[in-house]
């Protein structure tokens, strides 16, 4: 649809009907973001007074629809007296002040974000977790140092940041969930959502057990001298030897530390377990911990993100300040020179390395986070020209940011723990996953002055780094599947919530088991990580090719009064599927021989990890023969039927019209 621009820059009410004089006193017209922004009270008129309105009025809050942040009035009879349902569609919207107002008029209006800041910190807080304070520094030291921020950064400008700007956009243009928002972008690859809404019950099942093994350490810490200080516990053997207190103690390749034998012994208790083929017992105390953790998450979503909107004010900003105190003291330890100048120090030839280049790509993809459905859900609550452009900008790079940070806190640690071992750096930081955390770390807190007071604080920054991603995958879950079965959930959403959050804990009962850290290293690697890659690849491969760049582009112009880009644009057709890809055959070229501690996964293992990484991913095909089927006409019919994004009642294709169009 052309854009008829109004002569002089003047602005005309988009209705004929004469106002009261008392009515015309507190009208007052405004732009914001380019776009034309009208008063509650004369959006309420105009759907009092035009009779048409109610015929275009959905339930949802979607393009061309009612909902809390904008209303669109459509009428048949343009300004001009013409009759063309396309120009003569009229915009409405309706500022925050009159969201309460006009959601009497409109039942089911679609809820928003408190404030600006609620959405913000929920994206940061969901793309800011405990994967960026293990992950990010092992990865960053192991490819190069300083050097691995060049590929770093450039798999961030090309594939991640674009893929993480066109989900916030689709999201709070289309403003519904992973779901239902396939209907209109293309409805043959609908089964993309039901694949994402699988893989976040899968990483449900094993992340929140991570943050209860957090709890427990924080329950552990709450003491004057911590459990993992020294040799004299039940849980410790003989090989347990605390080089920190004793000068002259030999440490050899059968040595473990405290620490070690605190989290392996008697926090996972793996040494009751033989394997995946012999889980034994339940370990009760992870089964409290986790029972808690999941009682918190509930309370914090299930009313909505106005409730855990104020949840991530605590939980998205407090790892920032304890990040800041852990810094501070651990720059001031001796050797910590060392640890930093290790992480840092450039190794430009490993960037001839093509695994350094996978690794960048992985590692930022799996860091911002894109197709995991949040990014839409989030974005789905926010005001329909909100700037999802610059919160794009600005949360992926406070993410990246955040990344670099904890790795100096990190290893300045690590360096003096290597002073005290009389050690190579490298030597104490070789462990990549939850161990850096829970035996490095939590070893080095041990031995600073006062070391219960950053043990509690230390753990409670990791607690609050794997809520807000929780808060998160579990909302993009509810987002899509109420929107989806609105009819049937809308007015029962706590209970529904409740029995995710079931099922959630009982799926995590596994691994809260003797065999527990072998269940959470299968579900990591299996069932989430090639899998997710797979459906977002299809999800911009749909959005690119099918639902286009030209109709895409349109829809972030109707939000922000500009148009992406040609930089966007050759990113989200090419550069970033290519991005994809290049993840997906480095996951297909790697043989996985997975190991933990002393055990070595067997080979059926790996037969049923590939069975569970498939069964999120088979929904995308299987929804696309049923889609087919059900759909009437010729083959041909059916096929150009399925690709074309759906439209409701009387919309035509173009009616999602919104005021920069007038």
């Amino acid at each position: 649809m052309e854009m008829i621009h109004p002569l002089n820059n003047e602005v005309s009410p988009l209705n004929s009907e004469k106002l009261t004089p008392e009515t015309q006193e507190e009208e007052e017209d405004y732009k914001e973001n380019g776009v034309l922004i009208q008063s509650p009270r004369l959006s309420h008129n105009v759907l009092e007074k035009d009779s048409k309105a109610p015929s275009n009025v959905r339930e949802k809050g979607e393009t061309g629809h009612v909902s809390n942040s904008y209303s669109v009035v459509q009428s048949p009879i343009a300004s001009n007296g013409n009759t063309d349902g396309a120009d003569g569609a009229h915009p409405v919207t309706s500022d925050t002040n009159g969201l309460q107002e006009l959601n009497k008029l409109v039942p089911g209006g679609r809820e928003n974000w408190r404030k600006k800041g609620d959405f913000l910190l929920s994206v940061i807080g969901y793309a800011v977790d405990l994967g960026n304070v293990w992950r990010f520094p092992y990865i960053c030291y192991q490819n190069g140092g300083g050097a691995f921020l060049l590929p770093y950064f450039m798999m961030a400008v090309f594939g991640g940041i674009p893929l993480f700007y066109m989900e916030l956009a689709l999201g709070q243009y289309h403003r519904t969930g992973a779901i239902s928002i396939w209907a209109k972008i293309c409805p043959i690859f609908k089964g993309i959502g039901y694949a994402i809404c699988i893989v976040d019950l899968y990483v449900s099942f094993y992340y929140n057990t991570v943050i209860s093994w957090a709890l427990y350490y924080l329950y552990s810490s709450l003491t004057s001298k911590l459990p993992w200080a020294d040799c004299n516990n039940a849980w410790n053997t003989e090989n347990c030897t605390n080089y920190f207190l004793k000068d002259n103690s030999t440490w050899t390749k059968f040595s473990t530390s405290p620490a070690e034998e605190f989290y392996v012994r008697q926090v996972l208790m793996v040494q009751k377990s033989n394997g995946l083929h012999d889980l034994g017992g339940l370990n009760w105390h992870l089964v409290i911990c986790l029972l808690v953790i999941f009682t918190v998450v509930y309370f914090s979503i299930w009313k909505g993100v106005r409730t855990s909107g104020k949840v991530v004010w605590v939980t998205a900003t407090l790892p920032y300040v304890v990040l800041f105190i852990l810094l501070v003291r651990g720059a001031t330890l001796p050797g910590a020179w060392r640890g930093i100048l290790f992480y840092v120090r450039p190794e430009w030839k490993k960037l001839f390395a093509i695994r350094v280049w996978i690794d960048a790509a992985t590692q930022i993809f799996f860091s911002l986070g894109p197709g995991f459905g949040v990014l839409l859900a989030f974005a789905s609550y926010n005001k329909f020209n909100n700037n999802c452009y610059m919160d794009a900008l600005l949360t992926s790079t406070v993410n990246c940011l955040t990344s670099f940070l904890s790795g100096f806190v990190i290893f300045t640690i690590l360096g003096y723990m290597a002073e005290k071992r009389n050690e190579e750096v490298a030597d104490v930081a070789k462990d990549l996953g939850p161990s850096l955390l829970f035996i490095t770390y939590a070893e080095g807190i041990a031995n600073l002055p006062a070391p219960t007071f950053f043990a509690i604080i230390f753990f409670v920054m990791l607690i609050t780094l794997g809520l807000d991603s929780t808060f998160a995958g579990l909302e993009g879950v509810i987002t899509a599947v109420l929107d989806e079965y609105s009819v049937l959930l809308k007015k029962r959403r706590e209970w529904f919530v409740l029995g995710l959050i079931v099922v959630c804990f009982l799926g995590s009962l596994t691994t809260t088991t003797f065999g527990g850290a072998y269940v959470v290293k299968f579900f990591e690697e299996y069932a989430t990580g090639a899998a997710i890659i797979a459906v977002v690849f299809l999800e911009a491969i749909a959005v690119s090719w099918f639902y286009g760049m030209k109709r895409f582009c349109r829809a972030v112009q109707k939000m922000l009064g500009f148009s992406p880009g040609l930089f966007w644009q050759i990113c989200w057709v090419a550069i970033s599927p290519f991005f994809l890809l290049f993840i997906i055959g480095s996951f297909l070229s790697i043989h996985l021989n997975l190991k933990l501690f002393d055990y070595t996964y067997p080979y059926w293992t790996t037969v049923v990890g590939n069975l569970i990484g498939i069964s999120s991913v088979v929904c995308v095909p299987s929804y696309m023969i049923y889609k087919i089927i059900i759909t009437p006409g010729t083959l041909k019919q059916r096929l150009l039927r399925s690709i074309t994004p759906e439209v409701e009642g009387n919309e035509t294709p173009n009616s999602g019209v919104h005021l920069n169009d007038v």
